[in-house]
């Protein structure tokens, strides 16, 4: 009897459901990965994500042959590819861990239609999240929650499984087939701070949970200062099981901090399961098509390079250009900045960041975009979301670390003025090097007139009586070829 395991976002061997189910009832089975054009070169594309995700299927690859099996890897579409390889085998089942995009649906769907077909029949696994079943949450209604709060309370009280352990060896492949290789593609940044594979994602886990996490609470927030967890990009590609790592948190302030960004993440996912039209449209009807962005390819080009004159968002745009990662707080400050305070759709912001985030998830990023962009899920007035760069900077980082470091530009600006650099007289800014206007810009806008313009605007759009005409959508600023030179 043999079976198929299909890896997608579990990359990994220890705790990884649809493996376990393959090998108990099968006595021939066969890890097999899928190069489908739709990740390389998709809405999503990412040459930095796919460089690491080649990493990590090659550390795959080596610790599937140290167990006597291999990585069998499939050039096309998984509902293409995959039914011709059962043919072949006569696999009588393929086993894959579930996921919630509308791709990863659609894809499925397609996929399970085309096995039966040839005999075969996918079965999926949990394996990608913290919670096995997200559907199964359900509010007292008997709806799909849309409050992270009483999402929260639910999400405690579910029962978890027990974490599995990774195979002490696997059947040979067939003779049928061979162990393909992984073929280069993706493009490595040069600044890349995270080492791809299982191996890494684990070390990474245990120092976090075992010395990092007891500050976490305290220090999660502060940019410049090593206080999180830094596994989403293994959470992602599944290098890390999220019901292993909520184990192994400890009790106390720190742990139950983290394990609360692991119930955001489940909850981001249980509403695009849900609310599939996210993917491209607000989660609040009422402001769909309604809120008059401003559209302007030249104030996003300075937020995406790092030139908006605020040294907070310069420097978290910067840090994740140069290594492919920006701290959770700067994400919240630009994410900000670009939609309240440039009143440019937040849609541009989503889709950059999924060109450039090693950790680039569809339900994460779109879910904290819809967030900071007051028009998704768990909605409060858009003046609570309207972040002020200079007094985040104050706050998360007093001294200057991570501005320094991801702008040199400002190195040498005294601290007092480093939140707002134009406030420098000429001569100190002739002693720090740093010219305002010339080598640092000045603000593109004034913070202050931008917070007014932002609540008229939405104040504009909850009162409109008819749809307006649909905003520009990313692909005018973001697919021109300069820009995809540096997804």
């Amino acid at each position: 009897m043999t079976a198929i395991v299909w890896f997608r976002r579990d990359l990994r061997l220890n705790d990884n459901p649809a493996l376990v189910r393959a090998l108990a009832g099968h006595t021939s089975v066969v890890p097999v990965f899928c190069l489908d054009d739709r990740l390389l070169s998709g809405r999503h594309r990412c040459a930095p994500r796919a460089a690491f995700l080649r990493g990590c299927l090659l550390e795959l690859d080596r610790r599937l042959a140290t167990l006597g099996s291999g990585l069998v890897v499939l050039s096309g579409r998984p509902e293409a590819a995959l039914p011709r390889l059962a043919a072949r085998l006569n696999a009588e089942e393929t086993f894959a861990a579930a996921d919630v995009s509308p791709f990863s649906r659609r894809r499925d769907n397609a996929t399970a239609l085309a096995l039966r077909s040839a005999g075969s029949a996918l079965r999926l696994q949990p394996g990608v999240f913290a919670v096995d079943d997200l559907s199964a949450l359900r509010t007292g209604a008997g709806g799909p929650y849309s409050v992270f709060t009483h999402f929260h309370r639910r999400w405690l009280r579910e029962p978890r499984r027990t974490v599995l352990p990774a195979p002490d060896a696997l059947p040979a492949l067939p003779s049928s087939v061979q162990a393909s290789g992984v073929p280069g593609f993706g493009e490595a940044l040069a600044h890349a701070r995270f080492q791809a594979g299982e191996a890494a994602g684990r070390a990474s886990m245990f120092e976090f949970t075992k010395s990092g996490v007891g500050n976490y609470a305290e220090l999660h927030d502060a940019v410049g200062r090593p206080g999180t967890s830094r596994l989403s990009p293994y959470l992602h590609l599944g290098c890390i099981s999220p019901r292993e790592l909520e184990s192994l948190l400890p009790d106390g302030t720190g742990g139950t901090a983290a394990r609360r960004q692991l119930c955001w993440r489940d909850f981001y996912a249980h509403v695009l399961l849900h609310n599939p039209g996210n993917a491209r449209a607000e989660q609040q009807e009422h402001l769909r098509g309604r809120v008059a962005w401003v559209g302007s390819v030249q104030l996003f080009d300075a937020w995406r390079t790092g030139q908006t004159g605020y040294p907070l968002v310069d420097a978290g745009m910067r840090e994740l250009a140069r290594t492919g990662y920006m701290h959770n707080r700067a994400r919240l400050v630009v994410g900000s900045f670009l939609v309240k305070d440039l009143g440019i759709d937040w849609r541009w912001g989503e889709r950059w960041f999924m060109r450039t985030l090693l950790d680039g998830d569809e339900a994460n990023n779109n879910g904290n975009w819809q967030w900071i962009a007051s028009v998704g899920v768990d909605p409060q007035p858009p003046s609570r979301r309207m972040f002020n760069p200079v007094l985040q900077q104050r706050r998360f980082d007093p001294d200057g670390t991570y501005v320094r470091l991801n702008v040199p530009e400002l190195r040498e600006v005294p601290n007092e003025y480093l939140a707002e650099p134009w406030m420098m007289p000429d001569g100190i800014q002739r002693a720090a090097r740093c010219r305002i206007g010339v080598d640092y810009p000045a603000p593109i806008v004034d913070h202050a007139q931008a917070r007014r313009e932002a609540i008229a605007r939405y104040a504009r759009a909850r009162e409109a009586r008819q749809v307006m005409l649909p905003a520009r959508h990313p692909p005018s600023a973001v697919d021109r070829p300069a820009d995809r030179s540096r997804a």
